[in-house]
C-alpha cells in the first residue's frame, strides 16, 4: 500500500495582509468566517486526526489564507506552538505554511526553523509585474525571486503557486511564469484560475466589463499546458483549482469564473487526451486500454469522456490496470 499525505488545513483568513488583492475575499474562498485561536486550532488538529488513518501515511499541519509571517511574532510563536508537541510526538510529520513573498526576511526564516516549519509556500501569483500592478498584489516578481532564495537557502521546501487568467494575463504569460517557477526550484505548486469572487474589487471590474474570466474550457486548456511545464520541471502540482467551499459549489460566494469542484480532473482529462488520441486510427473494433491504477480515472476521463471520444471509432474499450507501468505511460491492444 502506498504512503498516502495529509493536510491538516488550518484556514486563518486575511489576517495581517497589508494590501486587498482585487480578486481576494479570502474569507468567501475558504469558507471560514472566523480567525481561529490557538486554543481552537488544537481542537482542528485533534478532529482532524481522527479521521486519519493511522498506517502508511504522511501527515502535515497547513496554515493557510492571509499572510501568515506577517502576523505579530508573538501570535505566530502561538500558533507554531501549537503544533509542536504533535510533531515531537510523531502525529505529524511536517509543518506549512503560506505568506507573501514581501513577507521573508533572514530573521523570519529563523524562527520558522526554530519551530521547525519545513514548507513554506508564496503567493507568487504571476512573474509578470504588469500582471501584479493590475491585481493589486502589492509586491513585484524581484520579491518573489529574493524570498525564494532565501527559502531555499535556509533548507526549507518551497511552494510557490500561481494563478491564471488575472487581469493582463495570457496562456504565454501563464506559461513563462511556470517556467520561471520551475527556474525558481520550487518543490511544488498550486494551480488556480482566477474566479470572480463577491465583494472583491474584480467583481466591480467584471460588473462594469473591465475584466472578462476565463471560459472553463479555456481555463482546463491553460492549466494543462502549465502542468505539462511543472511535471517536465519535477514541480510537484499538489493542487489545481480552488479548493470546493459550500460558498463556492452553491453559488453564494461566486460571481462568475472558471470554477468546477472536479477542476483537477478535468485537466487530467485532457492530459491523458492527447495521449489516447493516437489510438483512433485504429483499425480494429475493440481495444483494451492499460495504466496505472492512479491513473486509470483521469485515463477514462471525467464522466468518462475519454471513453466517450474512443467508442466513436470502437465498438468496445475496456481499461485494465498495472501498477509496473509509470505516469502516463500505457499500452494497448486490441481483441
Amino acid at each position: 500500500m502506498d504512503t498516502k499525505h495529509y493536510t491538516i488545513p488550518v484556514f486563518i483568513p486575511e489576517l495581517a495582509c497589508p494590501f486587498q488583492c482585487i480578486f481576494c475575499n479570502q474569507r468567501k474562498i475558504s469558507g471560514h468566517l472566523k480567525v481561529p485561536s490557538p486554543e481552537e486550532v488544537k481542537d482542528i488538529i485533534g478532529k482532524y486526526l481522527e479521521t486519519i488513518p493511522t498506517r502508511k501515511r504522511v501527515v502535515e499541519i497547513g496554515f493557510f489564507g492571509g499572510n501568515f509571517t506577517g502576523i505579530p511574532q508573538a501570535e505566530q510563536e502561538a500558533y507554531l506552538k501549537v503544533a509542536i508537541p504533535y510533531l515531537e510526538q510523531g502525529k505529524i510529520q511536517g509543518i506549512r505554511l503560506s505568506t507573501r513573498p514581501d513577507y521573508i526576511s533572514v530573521t523570519v526564516l529563523k524562527l520558522l526553523k526554530k519551530y521547525k516549519v519545513n514548507t513554506i509556500e508564496l503567493g507568487a501569483q504571476s512573474m509578470h509585474d504588469e500582471v501584479l500592478q493590475r491585481s493589486s498584489r502589492g509586491h513585484t516578481v524581484q520579491d518573489t525571486i529574493t524570498a525564494s532564495g532565501l527559502i531555499r537557502k535556509f533548507n526549507f521546501r518551497l511552494g510557490l503557486q500561481m494563478m491564471i487568467g488575472l487581469p493582463g494575463d495570457s496562456l504565454e504569460l501563464a506559461m513563462d511564469t511556470a517556467t520561471q517557477i520551475v527556474e525558481l526550484r520550487a518543490d511544488n505548486t498550486r494551480i488556480y484560475p482566477t474566479l470572480v469572487i463577491k465583494e472583491t474589487k474584480l467583481e466591480e471590474l467584471y460588473h462594469n466589463k473591465k475584466y472578462k474570466p476565463l471560459p472553463l474550457d479555456d481555463a482546463v486548456f491553460w492549466s494543462k499546458e502549465v502542468f505539462k511545464i511543472f511535471e517536465k520541471g519535477r514541480v510537484k502540482v499538489i493542487r489545481m483549482g480552488l479548493h470546493p467551499s459550500e460558498g463556492l459549489i452553491t453559488g453564494k460566494e461566486l460571481v462568475a469564473g472558471p470554477f468546477h469542484k472536479s477542476f483537477r480532473e478535468l485537466a487530467m482529462t485532457e492530459l491523458w487526451w492527447e495521449e489516447l488520441k493516437q489510438l483512433t486510427n485504429n483499425k480494429y473494433k475493440s481495444i483494451r486500454i492499460t495504466v496505472h491504477p492512479k491513473q486509470l480515472n483521469f485515463a477514462v476521463g471525467y464522466s468518462a469522456k475519454n471513453k466517450k471520444r474512443l467508442l466513436e471509432h470502437y465498438n468496445t474499450v475496456v481499461y485494465q490496470t498495472d501498477v509496473e507501468l509509470e505516469g502516463r505511460d500505457f499500452y494497448a491492444d486490441n481483441y
